[in-house]
């Protein structure tokens, strides 16, 4: 595997691990302030961020590739209202969209396909992350500031459920 391609793809286990702290701080955050639906939601965010560095890892190995572990920077948010962590989630998921793309460029730019197919999943992951980021967004924007639809909407969150990735479950 390209020297890049490898460094890139190590880091960006860091980096899903970072996610799953990140998002488990807006879990935090929810549930000091009675919003567990809101928790759940960042919970389940949080658990299928460590998947996703998972499947790095494993890619790695079944490359031959040695994995070398990170330190994981401390999530730094604060936030005063509902809506500040999801705008926050948005951002953040655009920014692991770009990581995903670099990659990506890396891996095409030294014709490594393997690669390029196992992102494949990844690219499609980021659009649904960026969408379902952007229409919390927007929901909190519509009914947060009522208390019976912000109550419907931590309901409806409280029944999300944890799924297994794809690629992960496959593994298994």
């Amino acid at each position: 595997m390209d020297a890049r391609v490898y460094e890139l793809l190590n880091d960006q286990i860091n980096k899903e691990l970072y996610s799953s702290y990140l998002y488990l701080s807006f879990a935090d955050y929810y549930e000091e302030e009675g919003l567990e639906g809101f928790a759940n939601w960042y919970e389940i965010q949080a658990k299928e961020e460590r998947d996703h560095a998972l499947i790095f890892r494993n890619y790695l190995h079944e490359n031959g590739c040695k994995v070398k572990l990170l330190a994981i920077d401390q999530p730094d948010k604060e936030f005063t209202t509902f809506l500040e962590p999801l705008e926050a989630a948005l951002e953040h998921e655009k920014y692991v969209t770009s990581l995903i793309n670099d990659i990506y460029a890396a891996a095409a730019e030294v014709k490594d396909y393997r690669t390029m197919k196992f992102l494949d999943w990844f690219i499609e992951e980021q659009q649904e992350e960026e969408d379902n980021a952007d229409k919390m967004i927007t929901r909190m924007k519509l009914f947060g500031s009522d208390a019976k639809a912000l109550y419907d909407l931590d309901q409806e969150n409280a029944a999300r459920v944890y799924s297994v990735p794809s690629p992960l479950a496959a593994a298994e």
